[in-house]
């Protein structure tokens, strides 16, 4: 299904809130992006249990239950897993995962939270969710009866929110640190169509995880192992210099203050390489779109950075070019910086070509 809307973990929450107690609710988003546990919170705020089914692990018997004779008549008894005293959210995830009976079996539980004989208790709450198609998961098309049942919304990942949530939850300060510096990087928004980890909510938590386990002297091997077994790759090496920076106290701010060189060494390109996306992001956020707007901090930034730059295009002209390139978000640093710096990089980059010949 495609999203018109896209809605936060908050925004999500307040709308079913005022929505799932009367209607049936549907979540779309990608995996690992907090499904579960906003049901979870959900309920808990409404102080109900919540019972979470498995679509794809679901026969048509879990639901319709089996029949048992009661005297010249048989009754379909329902599974003990879903059947309450008092009202409980019921929440079915994976359901466009699950096969075509088992979609069918849930008609009538959504449009009259009734199974055969056995009706829901009254106040129950019923939230559906899903993957979408592009996502790589398995999801199958549902049929448009069972569409037409829900009220259906997206969900999208927030890295504020995430954060916020983080920081009450334990999360590894150097993931926070991280997230904090490459919020985009939070998530991958379609994950890949090979069989390889990719970057979720739910993957940096396992990443926060293992670092409490191991701890700050976790070896190279592991920890490589660690980042390019949950994440996306881009995203594992960002985050092994950025390791590397706080392990060797590198600073794009020092850098800027000319306070300490780029590294330079062929072993810490990939630290340079984050140093140089951490000047892009700053430069971004400091930098006003018009040169005329500039205050003084900013016109001294632009300085410094400049004179970076031009240190940089010495050690690796391909690394200074990137600082001019869209990040990941789409944006980049402002035009007139842009032309600024653009007239004195290539006659550096042949400085460095015939300097490297010689």
């Amino acid at each position: 299904m495609q999203s018109q809307v896209t809605l936060s973990i908050q925004q999500v929450h307040e709308f079913l809130l005022n929505v799932a107690p009367s209607r049936p609710v549907f979540i779309w988003g990608p995996p690992g992006v907090g499904k579960s546990s906003l049901v979870d919170q959900f309920a808990h705020q409404l102080g109900l249990e919540c019972v979470a089914l498995l679509g794809s692990q679901l026969a048509p018997e879990d639901l319709i239950g089996i029949p048992r004779i009661d005297g010249q008549v048989s009754r379909f008894y329902p599974p003990a897993m879903i059947v309450r005293d008092r009202e409980f959210v019921l929440f079915i995830d994976e359901l466009n995962i699950a096969s075509q009976e088992i979609q069918k079996a849930f008609y009538s539980l959504i449009l009259d939270k009734r199974i055969g004989e056995y009706r829901l208790p009254p106040g129950s709450v019923i939230i559906g969710a899903g993957n979408r198609a592009h996502d790589a998961a398995l999801a199958k098309q549902m049929p448009s009866a069972l569409v037409n049942r829900m009220v259906h919304i997206h969900l999208k990942a927030s890295h504020r929110e995430w954060l916020e949530w983080a920081q009450s939850h334990g999360i590894h300060p150097w993931v926070l640190d991280y997230v904090r510096s490459r919020p985009t990087q939070l998530s991958t928004e379609v994950p890949p169509a090979r069989e390889e980890p990719f970057s979720t909510p739910r993957s940096w938590h396992c990443v926060s995880d293992a670092l409490h386990s191991f701890g700050e002297d976790i070896q190279a091997d592991q920890l490589d192992a660690l980042l390019f077994g949950c994440l996306t790759r881009d995203h594992a090496i960002g985050f092994k210099a950025f390791l590397k920076q706080i392990r060797n106290k590198f600073s794009v701010h020092k850098i800027l203050k000319g306070e300490e060189p780029w590294p330079a060494a062929p072993e810490d390109r990939d630290l340079t390489y984050f140093l140089t996306q951490s000047l892009r992001d700053t430069l971004i956020k400091e930098l006003p779109a018009r040169e005329a707007q500039l205050s003084r901090d900013a016109r001294e930034l632009s300085q410094s950075a400049k004179s970076a730059l031009k240190t940089l295009a010495r050690i690796d002209g391909e690394l200074a070019q990137l600082v001019l390139t869209e990040n990941e978000s789409g944006a980049r640093v402002p035009d007139w910086f842009v032309l600024d710096i653009a007239k004195e990089l290539p006659r550096l980059l042949e400085q460095k070509a015939a300097h490297e010949q010689k």
